[in-house]
C-alpha cells in the first residue's frame, strides 16, 4: 500500500467520526506526518488544530509552532484538559499504553468519547502496543500501518544507494544479483524507517550489497523486531555431519530442502509445517533443532515458553502472538521450540491462559502462510496435550530413541574429534559395547571425564580410561528404566523412528 493510500485510509477513519482511533507501530514520525498532513487540509467543515502529547512534554499543538504545555504532562491532568476543552480537535497521546490500567485514566477517556457528539475532541493513541480496556472497545477504531511491499522496498535501497553515489563521487554501488534480490526479501516485515536504515548500514559500509551484508541484516531485522524477549536468535546452527544417526530424520529434511529455496522450480511445492521430535532426553533433540536450520540454510529463532507468561490478563498470549509475528516476518527461518510440554502443562483445562495459548500456537499452525518451520521437542509425553499430537498439526512425530551400536561408535568419533584426540589407538567397538544404554549426551560426558582422568595421570587418552568412566556411570536408561519402557510403547505406531 503506498503512503498516500494510507493517509487517505486514516482520513476516513477521522472523517467517520470516530472518537477513539489506537495504532500500533514504532514507525511514530511517519504517523504524525500523516496526521500533519491531513489535518492542515482540513477533512471536517473547518480546520482543525492538531495536538501531541507526551508524558516528557505534555500538551503541544503541531499544526502550527507553539511550545509545549509542560503543566499538563502528568497523564491524568492531561486528560482532565481535554475534557474541560470546548473546540473540537485531534490529541495524539504518545505511549499512553503504560496507563491505560488506571481506572481515572479510564473513566476519563471514556467520558471524551461519550461526549464526542457534542464536543467532538478526537483521541488517537499511538504506541508500539496497545491492549485496550474493554470499557473502551465500543468508542474505538483500530488503524493498521501497513508495511513496505517489495515493490517499496526496492524503492528504499534504490534510494539509499542514490545517496551512496551521491556522498561519494566517481563511484558506484557494487551489486551482487541474488544478494541483491535476497536483501530486499529479507527487509520484510520492517517499517519504512527501518528499511531504510539497514539499507544505509549494508551500502555504506563498503558501497557495496554482497551475501557478506545479509547475517548483519538478518540480526538487525530481529533486534528491531524482539524487543520481547521471548525469541532468541540462536548463532550455533550446526551440521547433521555432528550428530550421530538420526538419519531418516535427515533424508526426511534433505528432501524438503528445495522448498526453502523459493525458486520458480519449487513453486509447487507445499511450505513444510515443521516437525515434533520425542524422545529420551540427551539423545540429540536440541542438536537436531539447530542442525535442521543448518541443513535448511535458513535462521534459527528459539521461542522461550516460559518468558511468554505474564501475571496481568491477556499478556502472555500477546507475548505469543508478537513471537509468532516475529518469526512470521523473519521467514524463511527455523522456529524451535525446546521442551515444548513444560510451557503447555496444564493445557488440559487446568488454567485457562494455557488453553488460550494452545489454542493460539495451534490455530497460527494451522493458517500459517509463511516459511517458518517449526522444530518442537519433547520428552514428557504424559504432559503432551492431545491436541499437539493429532495427526496432521506438524509435517511429521518422530521418535528419538537410545543410539544403537553403530551410532554410539559415530557418537564417540564425533567427540574424540571435536576434541582433536586421534582415534586411532582407541577401541571405540570395545567402547560402544560397554555402553549400551547410553544416551549421546552421556557418551559426551564420559569422553569429557575420561580426557580429565587421563590428564590427572599425564597419559593419552586410551580405551581402558575410557571403559573406567562407562563403569562408573549409570545412564539415565538404567535410573529411568519404567519411564523409558512407556515413552516406547506409546511411540510405537505413533511416531516415525529417527533411526
Amino acid at each position: 500500500m503506498h503512503r498516500q493510500d494510507q493517509q487517505r485510509d486514516l482520513e476516513l477513519i477521522l472523517r467517520s467520526r470516530t472518537p477513539l482511533v489506537t495504532i500500533e507501530t514504532r514507525d511514530e514520525p511517519r504517523v504524525l506526518e500523516m496526521l500533519k498532513a491531513i489535518t492542515l487540509k482540513g477533512f471536517a467543515s473547518e480546520h482543525l488544530p492538531l495536538f501531541r502529547w507526551t508524558v516528557t512534554d505534555g500538551l503541544q499543538r503541531l499544526d502550527i509552532s507553539l511550545e509545549p504545555q509542560l503543566h499538563n504532562a502528568e497523564p491524568t491532568e492531561a486528560l482532565r484538559h481535554i475534557r474541560a476543552v470546548t473546540k473540537a480537535g485531534v490529541y495524539v497521546l504518545l505511549d499512553f499504553h503504560p496507563y491505560l490500567k488506571d481506572p481515572v485514566n479510564i473513566r476519563l477517556l471514556k467520558d471524551i468519547c461519550i461526549t464526542f457528539a457534542t464536543n467532538a475532541r478526537q483521541l488517537i493513541l499511538l504506541s508500539h502496543e496497545i491492549s485496550l480496556p474493554k470499557e473502551l472497545e465500543a468508542y474505538a477504531a483500530r488503524f493498521e500501518m501497513a508495511l513496505p511491499n517489495e515493490t517499496q522496498r526496492e524503492a528504499i535501497v534504490r534510494r539509499v544507494a542514490r545517496e551512496y553515489v551521491d556522498q561519494h563521487p566517481g563511484q558506484s554501488v557494487k551489486t551482487d544479483s541474488y544478494a541483491y534480490e535476497l536483501l530486499i526479501q529479507n527487509l520484510a516485515g520492517l517499517t519504512e524507517g527501518d528499511t531504510e536504515q539497514l539499507a544505509r548500514n549494508a551500502i555504506f559500509v563498503d558501497g557495496a550489497i554482497t551475501h557478506s551484508d545479509l547475517p548483519g541484516v538478518m540480526q538487525a531485522k530481529y533486534e528491531l523486531l524482539n524487543r520481547g524477549g521471548t525469541l532468541h536468535f540462536e548463532y550455533d546452527t550446526r551440521q547433521f555431519a555432528d550428530i550421530g544417526g538420526l538419519d531418516k530424520l535427515k533424508r526426511w529434511l534433505a528432501q524438503r530442502k528445495p522448498a526453502f529455496a523459493h525458486t520458480t522450480q519449487t513453486a509447487h511445492l507445499d511450505t513444510p509445517k515443521g516437525v515434533l521430535l520425542i524422545g529420551v532426553q540427551g539423545c540429540g533433540k536440541s542438536l537436531a533443532a539447530r542442525a535442521t536450520a543448518g541443513i535448511l540454510g535458513i535462521p534459527l529463532l528459539r521461542l522461550d515458553f516460559a518468558a511468554l507468561y505474564n501475571k496481568y490478563h491477556g499478556e502472555t498470549e500477546r507475548n505469543l502472538r508478537e513471537s509468532l509475528q516475529t518469526a512470521d516476518v523473519m521467514a524463511p527461518c527455523v522456529l524451535w521450540i525446546d521442551e515444548i510440554e513444560k510451557g503447555l502443562a496444564g493445557s488440559g483445562g487446568e488454567t485457562g491462559t494455557t488453553q488460550r495459548v494452545l489454542s493460539s500456537f495451534l490455530a497460527w499452525l494451522a493458517d500459517k502462510q509463511s516459511r517458518v518451520f517449526v522444530v518442537a521437542t519433547a520428552n514428557d509425553i504424559s504432559a503432551l496435550p492431545p491436541e499437539l499430537v493429532r495427526k496432521g498439526r506438524f509435517d511429521e512425530i518422530f521418535f528419538v530413541d537410545l543410539p544403537d551400536h553403530e551410532v554410539r561408535q559415530t557418537i564417540l568419533a564425533i567427540h574424540l574429534k571435536k576434541r582433536e584426540q586421534p582415534g586411532a589407538g582407541i577401541d571405540l567397538d570395545a567402547v560402544a559395547a560397554a555402553t549400551e544404554g547410553f544416551s549421546g549426551a552421556e557418551l559426551e560426558q564420559i569422553v569429557v571425564s575420561a580426557l580429565y582422568a587421563a590428564h590427572a595421570q599425564n597419559s593419552a587418552l586410551t580405551t581402558p580410561i575410557l571403559l573406567a568412566e562407562v563403569a562408573a556411570t549409570r545412564p539415565l536408561s538404567v535410573v529411568m528404566q519404567e519411564k523409558l519402557l512407556a515413552l516406547r510403547r506409546w511411540a510405537k505406531g505413533r511416531t516415525v523412528p529417527c533411526n
